[in-house]
């Protein structure tokens, strides 16, 4: 067998292990009980902020290709951005994959340069991350408070050089690219220069210059993606309190940040440890395993709709005449 089949293999036996253990005692019937009972209004109510969830993550895009081209349309990169997280959520997982499809849209459809549209999706990526770190602080915060985790001595004074460590990083990365300094550049550097070196050198001084030239559209740009992260987090609430489970803020958010931890693995969807997040983390708050599945088919059903929707446009976005 082909060694480089080994990692899926590993991949696929961990997703059927992790889904094994999730569904094994969980009653079907009692599950869809949970859903049934939602309301036509609460179902629009998800869509809705959902929607305006959508509508925020693509604006902190337009303002970022805007300061530099006032001829880019905001109502556009809507569509874009659904096929983007499509391709991202049925390939490597909802946090990445798409970005691609960003530059090659903003290629075909908006007359950027191959440079310029990477160093767009660039500062998209890094704005986004900027936010889903300072929602992550708050997030183990929220676990340390509920008590998933231990928060007594050393764990605890770990956890916290921890989060300041990692909150600080995308704030570092911003000033340095204010200052003209380029670490991405100078470590890739290191290992070899060659053409992919210098476009990643060339893109990431666009982004430094965007840094520097657009401070106002900067700050605007995360400020909606912090608003983003929140709006996100509100939605999991309103998912939480329409199944009618009772559970503090604290814990509601402590829920919210594991099941965000289990979308980094690497499989479509994350599948399998999304519903292993919630059925661990809404178990430590006595919910029971049919609730916190409910949870996640609701989650599913948001994810599959838009992405499924993302990926029927997927190939308009980029094929169609500008």
């Amino acid at each position: 067998m082909n060694k480089k089949w080994f990692p899926h293999i590993f991949f696929f036996i961990i997703l059927a292990a992790l889904l094994w253990w999730v569904l094994r005692n969980v009653p079907v019937v009692q599950i869809w009980n949970n859903i049934n009972q939602l309301k036509i209004w609460q179902l629009g109510v998800l869509l809705i902020v959902n929607s305006i969830i959508y509508g925020l993550i693509t604006l902190r895009w337009w303002i970022i290709l805007y300061a530099e081209n006032k001829k880019i349309k905001y109502a556009p990169l809507i569509l874009a951005r659904m096929a983007v997280f499509g391709v991202s959520y049925f390939t490597l997982g909802p946090h990445v994959g798409g970005e691609p499809l960003q530059v090659l849209y903003l290629q075909k459809k908006q007359g950027l340069s191959y440079t310029r549209a990477t160093a767009s999706v660039w500062m998209d990526k890094l704005l986004e991350l900027f936010a889903n770190f300072m929602m992550l602080m708050f997030g183990v915060a929220a676990i340390l408070q509920a008590g998933i985790v231990s928060n007594s001595g050393i764990r605890l004074q770990l956890s916290l050089s921890a989060l300041v460590f990692l909150g600080a990083l995308p704030v570092v990365y911003l000033i340095l690219l204010h200052r003209g300094q380029f670490p991405v550049s100078a470590f890739v550097k290191l290992f070899q220069k060659n053409k992919t070196t210098r476009f990643i050198s060339a893109s990431e001084k666009l982004a430094g210059m965007f840094c520097q030239r657009h401070l106002a559209s900067l700050t605007l740009a995360v400020l909606v993606s912090i608003v983003a992260g929140v709006v996100m987090v509100l939605e999991f609430g309103l998912i939480i309190s329409f199944l009618n489970i009772k559970i503090s803020v604290w814990q509601t958010i402590a829920a919210w940040t594991v099941g965000w931890l289990s979308a980094l693995v690497p499989l479509p969807g994350a599948l399998g440890a999304l519903e292993a997040s919630q059925v661990f983390s809404l178990g430590l708050f006595g919910v029971s395993s049919a609730l916190a599945i409910s949870v996640v088919m609701l989650m599913r059903a948001r994810d599959i709709l838009f992405g499924g929707l993302g990926l029927l446009i997927s190939g308009s976005v980029v094929n169609s005449s500008k």
